[in-house]
């Protein structure tokens, strides 16, 4: 985000004093008597300072940072202030900090106010800082999740997660600018384990106008109240809305984008009738995604190569998906047909396709991902037979769209899609047409709304595809007998859905 990089490093964007003040004065409607009042990443004290301007009530204040030369700043401002005597500033360590024990100095009820750094892990490691908290997978990922990227996260989330659980049992709020992503992680965080929330909110800031950057944000407001136990969260566009847009909440273990939908919903969810899938994994678009010119192919590189049709198959990617187009002259290089397969027979095969293999290995090895580790040379992933269903039903899963799309074969050959997409493998034209129907019907739609935060970024997810019982939808639809038919052939009239 920022071209410093000590500024990435920290993931250091300070609060302007305006926002702080704007922040102070909607906590002071419904959270306006705190006794202590804490700044965990202070900087230069602008949510400090705003919160002592606000709050006469309170009676300590902390500040802390890691940044010496902030909290020299902050310390020059706090020597013209009247209230100094209330305020301690420290250059601290948030990793290093024992936060059970700063709370139990302080007089409840407490207020944490704070901006704490937008930075993630990987951000981190990139820049080789060793500003990062212990490394464990406190997200609890398995298996592939873990390997390929899930288990990545925001400082931001971790920091807020150790003030919750440190502030846990006593009476306080917590009030910070977040990423949106992480206010939704934090809040599910604290609704699985069971975190005595009274109050949640998330109010949407522009953080486009306030810090120079292009990430969906909000302030983050958790009141906590011993034995209390809400599991729901109002949502408002803006930090004096009146009206929320939106309740969000954790029902059935699941995390909601909108509980109503849900409730109405809840009927449909069940079990995975028929299979969702991803599509094609190989990052390396530039060797494996290729442009027809004639009899002959042009790849990313702008290199104009012969090869052999056997490995070669018509591709969409995402963005056609999404956009209802289903005709191509892109191309995949498929070396697979299940995940592991030896690659050693294209030579035989294929003996152009490899040797053109052969001659970019050295950018196929520098794929990244440690799934491709120990594999077969050339390897890709999310691939099977399902990839080579003469039709499939898809849907692009970064599109703020909730459409289903048909997808054919073009000449003699099946479509693969890109790792953008999941799909359901079909036998026939009919079959897929039929699952568009139930998916794109008004009842699949609400359904889905439920669970879908279209400010992330991957808003569609095979995990929350997989909620859908289609069977139970089809029965909902009258049309349990016809789901029940699936795959038994084009020997079937066409199924009319009703307008």
């Amino acid at each position: 985000m920022s071209k410093n990089p000590e500024a990435a490093e920290y993931g250091d964007f300070q609060t302007p004093p305006t926002l702080a003040q704007s922040v102070c004065e909607l906590l002071a409607r419904d959270h306006g008597n705190p006794a202590a009042l804490l700044e965990p990443t202070c900087g230069f004290g602008n949510f400090l300072f705003a919160g002592l301007d606000r709050f006469p009530s309170i009676q300590q204040a902390l500040g802390s940072d890691i940044n010496a030369a902030y909290v020299a700043s902050a310390k020059a401002v706090l020597r013209d202030r009247p209230d100094a005597e209330k305020v301690r500033l420290t250059t601290a360590d948030f990793f290093q900090t024992d936060w059970l024990s700063v709370f139990a100095d302080l007089p409840a009820p407490i207020l944490i106010l704070g901006n704490l750094p937008w930075v993630t892990s990987a951000g981190l490691g990139t820049l080789k800082s060793r500003n990062l908290p212990e490394k464990a997978n406190f997200q609890n990922h398995h298996g592939l999740d873990a390997i390929t990227g899930k288990a990545n996260f925001d400082i931001s989330e971790w920091m807020l997660i150790r003030l919750v659980e440190a502030l846990n049992g006593r009476q306080g709020v917590i009030a910070m600018l977040c990423k949106s992503s992480v206010a939704r992680k934090v809040l599910a965080h604290c609704w699985r384990k069971k975190i005595s929330l009274a109050t949640s909110a998330l109010y949407r800031i522009d953080s486009a106008l306030h810090f120079d950057v292009a990430v969906d944000a909000v302030l983050l407001v958790m009141e906590l109240t011993p034995a209390a136990n809400q599991t729901t969260a109002e949502v408002f566009p803006g930090l004096r809305a009146g009206q929320a847009e939106a309740v969000i909440g954790f029902e059935d273990g699941l995390l909601l984008a909108d509980v109503n939908a849900y409730r109405g919903g809840r009927h449909l969810r069940g079990a995975e009738s028929i299979k969702w899938r991803s599509g094609i994994k190989h990052d390396c678009s530039k060797v494996m995604e290729l442009f027809g010119e004639g009899e002959r192919f042009r790849n990313g590189l702008g290199e104009l190569v012969e090869l052999e049709e056997t490995f070669i198959y018509p591709m969409l990617k995402g963005s056609d998906v999404a956009n209802s187009r289903t005709t191509t002259n892109r191309f995949m290089l498929v070396t697979q047909r299940s995940v592991g397969e030896d690659t050693a027979r294209i030579e035989t095969i294929a003996p152009r396709t490899w040797d053109y293999l052969v001659a970019h290995s050295a950018l196929l090895d520098k794929r990244g991902s440690s799934i491709y580790r120990n594999r077969p040379s050339f390897s890709i992933f999310g691939v099977g037979e399902y990839s080579f269903a003469p039709w499939k039903v898809a849907i692009c899963g970064f599109y703020k769209r909730l459409r289903f799309a048909v997808v054919g074969p073009l000449g003699d050959k099946p479509v693969v899609l890109d790792d953008t997409s999941y799909f359901l493998p079909c036998q026939t034209k009919l079959d897929a047409e039929f699952l568009a129907g139930l998916l794109n019907s008004p009842a699949a739609q609400a359904f889905y709304r439920a669970f879908v935060f279209w400010d992330a970024k991957r808003p569609i997810t095979a995990e929350i595809l997989r909620r859908l019982d289609l069977r139970r939808l089809s029965e909902q639809a009258g049309m349990a007998h016809e789901f029940d038919l699936l795959e038994l052939g084009s020997n079937r009239e066409p199924l009319l859905w009703p307008a």
